[in-house]
Formats: C-alpha cells, structure tokens, sequence
C-alpha cells in the first residue's frame, strides 16, 4: 500500500467521523433525568401553568364548559342549551384543519436533519467516484492503456547518436524507456522469444523493481543506475548489480499498420534475473557507486 493510497483512506475516515460527530450534535436530545423546572423561576412557573414540557408540541386546552346568565347573541358559532333553573350552557366545538407543509413551514430540526442527508450523500457520492476512478485504470488514454510512441523509424534515429551510443527515448505518457534490441547483434537473451520486443525496439518501466523509484539512464556506462540503493541494469534492462531482485519490467509492445510504435501499458512484464548479460555493462564509467552488496 502506497502513500496515495494511505490518504485516500486516512480522507475517508476523518470525513466519516466527521459525519458520525454532526449525526451527534443534531440529534441530540435533553436527558429524560433533566428536570427543567428547578432551573426556572417560581415567579414563571406560576405565570406559565402549563403542565407539559416544552420541548413538546402546544396541544390544544382542552374544552371547559361555561355557565352564563347573559343573553348570548344570534349567529355565534357557540351552541347554547337552556338549563332548567333559568341558566344559559354554552358548548364549544373546536374543529381541526389540515394544512400543507408550505403553510406549516419548516422547523430547524427539520432543516438541520435535511441538509444533513444532503451533506452525507454527496460526501458519499464523491468517496465513491475517487476511490472508483483511483483503483481503476484509464482505458481511453494515459498511463494503463495503449500508448502511440511515434514511428518506428524517428524513434530509431532518435535513440542512435553519430558516436554508435544509445540514448534512450522517453515517453512521459507510457513511463518508459525506448531502447533498442536486435537479436541478431546481441547474445542470447531470455526476451529473444517473447511479445515485449518489436520491429527491435522494446519498452522499459521506468521504475526500480527493488523499492519503486525512477530509474535515470546513464550514458557514459550505457545503463539503468538507481540512486536510491544502488541496483543497475544494462541497456536492454537485464540484472547486473544491486539488490534489485529481478531485472525491470518491461511493456507488451507492437507496431501498427502506419508503422507506429505501440506500448501496451497495462500489460507488464516481469522477468527473473538473467544467467548471463545479452549486452555488454557496464561500456564505460558508472554514474553512482555501488553502495549495496548483492544478497
């Protein structure tokens, strides 16, 4: 597990913590053991001779019957009865309607909890997208599809300098290096027969096979020389030095019908330790030391 995978992961659980902590606060509630009464003034308590607690919804009071002596005037909505010892019984009736939620209105819980879910869906939504398109590879462009490395014949007369060394072409997009490989001018090789060499060239992987870092290319020896412990290669990418524990990866390579270079970047690769080097390394000095013995 690389660095980049450790903070995706690290992201993911502080945002879900995150969450559960707002999840929290909103929904939560005064303790059943709470007695708000003794926090209230006397003086309050005796004004507001509500019996209800107040974190509860206002229902109605209920309907108290009133006796009265007065006349009660015509076209009230109370219903009157006469009593028997002269007295008037009024009798009110309280009807309910439906309202809409628009006409209701929203409470702040109702908001809070709303925009919560909303929150929490697309934090969710964008986790889901980044570690999608994080664990899968490109397959329309970049690196993990089939890369156009230019034609064969520029990619040879690039790579061959006057003098008969070998500078290899770089292709940023394929992270590898283009070097050439003519099984007639080498030695034996244990690639003579496989799919990673084409129209003699093949396609190196950029990166150490020992603890993942870049590989440069050194001229004067005519080789791959990691800095970061030491391991090197020769020119076709085969073992010589170091504790690298196989020689680099290389590409599934081809060429198109326009004569096209094509590297296959999400096919690689990997090769035990050669018997013996098909080209000659190093040609010339090194440009690291060999700080690490081979195990």
């Amino acid at each position: 597990m690389n660095l980049v995978q450790v903070s995706f992961i690290a992201i993911g659980v502080v945002g879900v913590l995150g969450v559960l902590g707002m999840v929290a606060i909103v929904s939560g509630r005064t303790p059943r053991s709470f007695n708000w009464r003794k926090n209230v003034d006397k003086k309050a308590l005796k004004v507001d001779k509500s019996k209800t607690s107040f974190l509860a919804p206002e229902e109605p009071e209920s309907v108290e019957e009133v006796n009265i002596t007065e006349d009660v005037d015509e076209g009230t909505d109370a219903e009157s009865t006469e009593e028997t010892d002269g007295s008037i019984k009024i009798e009110e009736k309280v009807i309910y309607e439906e309202i809409s939620e628009e006409e209701a209105g929203i409470t702040r819980r109702q908001f809070l909890t709303k925009a919560l879910r909303i929150s929490f869906g697309a934090f969710a939504g964008i986790q889901v997208i980044s570690w999608l398109g994080f664990m899968w590879p490109k397959v329309s462009g970049g690196f993990g599809s089939k890369i156009d490395a230019g034609k064969v014949e520029d990619l040879k007369k690039q790579i061959t300098q006057g003098d008969g060394s070998v500078i290899p072409a770089f292709i940023p997009e394929a992270r590898a290096y283009v070097l050439p490989f003519d099984s007639s001018e080498v030695g034996a090789s244990q690639f003579s027969d496989g799919s990673t060499i084409a129209d003699g060239l093949v396609a190196i992987y950029q990166r150490c096979v020992h603890l993942g870092c870049r590989v440069p290319w050194c001229n004067s020896s005519q080789g791959f020389e990691c800095p970061c412990h030491g391991s090197k290669y020769n020119m076709v990418g085969e073992y010589y030095a170091g504790p690298a524990p196989r020689n680099l990866d290389r590409f599934v390579v081809s060429v198109n019908t326009a004569g096209k270079f094509i590297i296959d970047t999400g096919t690689i690769i990997e090769s035990p330790r050669a018997g013996g080097l098909s080209v000659k390394y190093p040609q010339g000095l090194s440009c690291i030391a060999l700080t690490t013995t081979d195990e």
